[in-house]
């Protein structure tokens, strides 16, 4: 197993040794590379939809204690997770997937493909406004990277190789989110976001979701 490379700004600090041995950094889409950190250590705490509403930007110190390392280099530090090795690639159950820093909801299942690259992949956000789109020029690459509007978490990247209408491929890191089952939304403060599930017959209408 090669240990993960550490990030400093925009800068990757690669041991000497482990530069001369190669590194092959897994991609997708048009080569999706970065630094891939270790999944391990404390579980996230989650957050519910009314914490979400009135949500403040934990420290780094915070985060590390919220966090996996996995979940924090990934969101803080813009590194990406091994890819077909991560907890939502293969995830096919219906529900809302969460910005794992400030609860705040970012993609739907409904819009969840599998596009082969290794990484949860989506045709649209649930809304544009919460997912931001920045110039990436890092590893001689251009590309556009997705963070979030709220926490300014690093998502992923977007691609235009997506099905259609759109064609976009929002590739997105399984650490930076946090996935809400159908069934647990309502309880957890996401009731309002339950209509489309109850359109697709995913969820059983109920007295509570007009």
């Amino acid at each position: 197993m090669v240990r993960p490379m550490k990030e400093t700004g925009s800068l990757l600090v690669i041991p000497f040794a482990l530069a001369a041995a190669g590194v092959v950094l897994a991609g997708c889409s048009r080569a999706e590379s970065q630094v891939a950190a270790t999944n391990h250590g404390a579980s996230s705490t989650p957050f519910t939809n009314s914490a979400m509403a009135k949500f403040q930007k934990p420290s780094a110190v915070e985060l590390k204690q919220k966090l996996t390392p996995m979940q924090f280099e990934v969101t803080q530090h813009a590194a990406t997770e091994p890819p077909f090795r991560n907890e939502f690639d293969n995830n096919h159950k219906p529900g809302l997937y969460v910005d794992i820093v400030s609860g705040k909801p970012l993609f739907s299942s409904l819009d969840k493909y599998d596009s082969g690259c290794g990484w949860p992949a989506f045709s649209k956000p649930i809304e544009s406004k919460e997912v931001v789109e920045k110039h990436d020029s890092s590893h001689g690459m251009e590309r556009t990277e997705v963070r979030s509007a709220t926490a300014d978490s690093h998502l992923g990247h977007v691609f235009d190789d997506g099905p259609g209408p759109t064609h976009l491929h929002y590739c997105i890191n399984s650490a930076s989110l946090r996935f809400i089952p159908v069934e647990e939304m309502e309880k957890a403060g996401y009731g309002s976001y339950l209509k489309p599930f109850v359109k697709a017959g995913l969820y059983k209408k109920n007295e509570s979701i007009k």
